[in-house]
């Protein structure tokens, strides 16, 4: 950007652990790339939004990326929503954007008129508030635009597809793990947060012992969340502080730490799990010959890679399944009372039906990758993930059709196409207010 030109703000609005990592990291990078790396002249700053499937770590994640100026928690949003007012009174230059990238459009609706800014935003389903935004991106031509809108309006690809270009020395990888080359590597993919740890720990060490009885040659992986202590996954293998271990026919495993090799689980068995610590973990996904993994942003990413997988949604304990979307997961949170929301939403939901939950299978409107819901018990699934790695063709036929149905790579750089058309649009503040001489 040349000296010539004004300072400017680019405010990125997101909420949760999966936002950051799979959309906002790309993106960041592509703005700076496109925009120069002096934050004298493009300062780039976070806010995030309050989320029910935040871990709590968002701001530490936020912190690490190098292109990010400054972070501002969940915890402070609805001040500087409602009253503009930051917990760090940040000072705001004259021209910016306001770029969603996660949480609800509206909000940087809000923030963008508060602000004066020109307002971006990313569409994953649907785009909305289209009258009072200046640029949308969104992921397929499958999102309908009013004709009114569609000049303001790109095709940019599905930003989790930026996982793809990556480079993988197998041979570092392998020997960092230390499997041997041969090994079939299964990652196991439990979630990152309460809900799904308390259920997915134990069972996924369950189907390791199990699934490294019929096959010796497995071995596994968990890519560890960077929000999540190893301490902390360690507490749902131990049946002294997991009272759901027995539930769900889980095993125990605890936690070791070496100075030699990458620390692991070690189950009450005898099988291995190790745990890889670097995020993001698509070098080491992309290795797997099959994912276990739960519903979520997991299977978007694996997706991404077109790394086959099996979604597992137990259902033993339907209280302790909290993490939905929306009002059902708020309520499933509440205080006191969320316990018995929690066990009510869930039995209605799994009567009615869950319908495809996986991203993949949602994207190809058919099951693409397996879904085993209900009542699952960890042998069973063991079997059925033996099947498919001694089937000449199931996991080739599973990779291609995950080839078929993920985004094309480019969409962080397309992102960053439209904020540089926003900010060329004027120069001058929205609401003609000088705001770099006041501070929210």
């Amino acid at each position: 950007m040349s000296a010539e030109v004004a300072p400017i703000d680019i405010v990125i609005l997101t909420n949760g652990p999966g936002e950051l990592m799979t959309w906002v990291r790309p993106v960041v990078k592509a703005l700076r790339d496109r925009l120069g790396s002096d934050s004298a002249q493009v300062r780039l700053s976070i806010v995030l939004a309050p989320c029910v499937h935040a871990s709590g770590g968002e701001v530490a994640i936020a912190s690490t990326f190098p292109e990010i100026d400054r972070v501002q928690g969940p915890e402070h949003f609805w001040p500087f929503l409602l009253r503009g007012k930051t917990a760090e009174s940040w000072d705001w230059r004259s021209n910016g954007v306001v770029l969603f990238l996660g949480g609800d459009q509206f909000f940087s609706v809000m923030i963008g008129k508060r602000l004066g800014y020109r307002i971006v935003t990313y569409a994953e389903w649907s785009a909305r508030w289209l009258p009072w935004i200046d640029r949308c991106g969104v992921v397929s031509e499958q999102i309908k635009i009013p004709a009114q809108h569609q000049h303001k309006c790109r095709v940019v690809g599905d930003l989790i597809a930026e996982a793809q270009s990556i480079d993988t020395d197998q041979e570092k990888i392998h020997h960092a793990l230390g499997f041997p080359s041969e090994s079939l590597l299964i990652g196991l993919l439990p979630g990152s947060k309460p809900a799904k740890l308390t259920l997915g720990v134990p069972f996924c060490v369950a189907i390791a012992e199990a699934l490294q009885h019929q096959l010796p040659q497995t071995q596994f992986v968990i890519p560890v969340a960077p929000t999540l202590d190893l301490q902390d996954l360690a507490q749902y293998a131990d049946p002294q502080r997991n009272a759901v271990l027995t539930d769900v026919e889980g095993k125990a495993a605890q936690l070791i730490e070496s100075e030699t090799s990458l620390p692991y689980l070690l189950s009450s068995g005898g099988t291995r799990i190790a745990l890889w610590t670097a995020s993001p973990a698509y070098d080491l996904l992309s290795l797997c010959q099959l994912c276990v993994t739960t519903v979520g942003a997991n299977t978007a990413e694996l997706a991404s890679l077109a790394v086959p997988m099996v979604v597992l949604l137990p259902t033993q304990k339907l209280e302790v399944m909290r993490a939905w979307d929306g009002v059902p997961g708020l309520l499933a949170n509440l205080p006191g009372v969320g316990t018995a929301f929690a066990k009510l939403i869930n039995g209605w939901i799994l009567k009615r039906g869950l319908g495809l939950r996986a991203w993949p299978n949602i994207w190809a409107d058919r099951e693409i990758v397996p879904e085993l819901v209900g009542h699952l018990h960890p042998s069973e699934v063991a079997q059925q993930i033996a099947d498919l790695l001694l089937s000449p063709t199931a996991l080739p036929q599973m990779r291609h059709d995950l080839q078929q149905v993920r985004g094309q790579t480019g969409a962080a750089s397309k992102v960053a196409t439209l904020v540089q058309e926003a900010l060329a649009l004027d120069t001058k503040p929205r609401n003609g207010t000088a705001l770099g001489q006041r501070q929210s």
